[in-house]
């Protein structure tokens, strides 16, 4: 590591502000076997903010019914709040490639969101508190580098 530091030094300018803990949303742990990634707080911090902490945990992201498409005749749902959560689920895929499909899904519909497509993202919300400790090992920091960018 401190290689990769002194390389990176000569290339710009550079100050070691030691171990990283927490960096932009993600929680990061250092050990033998490697570097975990965690977003268990901006996991917390989600739900709560969409009010969905006391709401019962599921152990799927999506339904298989009914199937999602642009005009599916449901009312429409508040965009901005649907296109601020869709964008918080983006970022948390960083961490949990478990929601990636089912936030692409979701993501095709930001322009014209129904209440049943929020339905189904307040879904992907319960199952984010079935395992909201999961966290991504990287053993190199390359990798790391990688996922964030």
């Amino acid at each position: 590591m401190s290689d990769i530091i002194r390389q990176l030094g000569v290339q710009v300018s550079l100050k070691d502000l030691s171990d990283l803990h927490y960096f932009i949303g993600v929680e990061v742990q250092q050990t033998r076997e490697g570097i975990f990634l965690s977003q268990q707080k901006y996991i917390r911090d989600l739900l709560k903010r969409t009010n969905i902490e006391g709401a019962r945990p599921i152990h799927t992201p999506l339904s298989t019914k009914p199937t999602l498409q642009l005009n599916d005749g449901h009312p429409p749902a508040d965009q901005k709040q649907y296109r601020s959560v869709i964008g918080a689920l983006q970022y948390l895929a960083i961490t949990r490639p478990d929601i990636i499909f089912v936030v692409n899904k979701f993501a095709q519909f930001m322009h014209k969101p129904s209440q049943l497509h929020w339905i189904s993202a307040k879904r992907v919300l319960r199952y984010l508190k079935t395992g909201a400790s999961v966290s991504q090992r990287h053993n190199h920091l390359w990798d790391i580098i990688n996922a964030l960018c």
